[in-house]
């Protein structure tokens, strides 16, 4: 198991539109890594204004590369990995404000 922390500028205009595929379930359906990205964009946080940062599981060679063709092109653009020990991207992004705000009492973004 391999995994990165990532770092992408969200195209703002398209987040209302991903976070309505979250709550809906339909991206931890996806296979092979539909629940590893379903966790991964739930928890992301905003670094800076334009920065959205998560640690993400990823198996591909390229990172990501099934990842980006069926959700995150479409939502993030620049996006970069840097490989990270599981855990450690989390405990460096812990104190940033979650990309989404609040959830409420289900995990959902509010």
């Amino acid at each position: 198991m391999a995994q990165y922390l990532v770092r992408a500028r969200p195209q703002w205009e398209k987040l209302s539109e991903l976070r309505s595929r979250l709550g809906s379930g339909e991206i931890s359906k996806m296979r092979p890594f539909g629940r590893a990205l379903d966790y991964s964009l739930r928890n992301a946080r905003q670094e800076g204004q334009d920065i959205a940062v998560w640690e993400e599981e990823d198996y591909c060679r390229p990172p990501l590369a099934q990842e980006r063709a069926a959700v995150l092109d479409h939502y993030f653009a620049n996006l970069s990995v840097f490989p990270v020990q599981p855990g450690d991207g989390w405990k460096q992004i812990e104190d940033l404000p979650r990309l989404w705000g609040k959830e409420d009492e289900h995990g959902q973004p509010k």
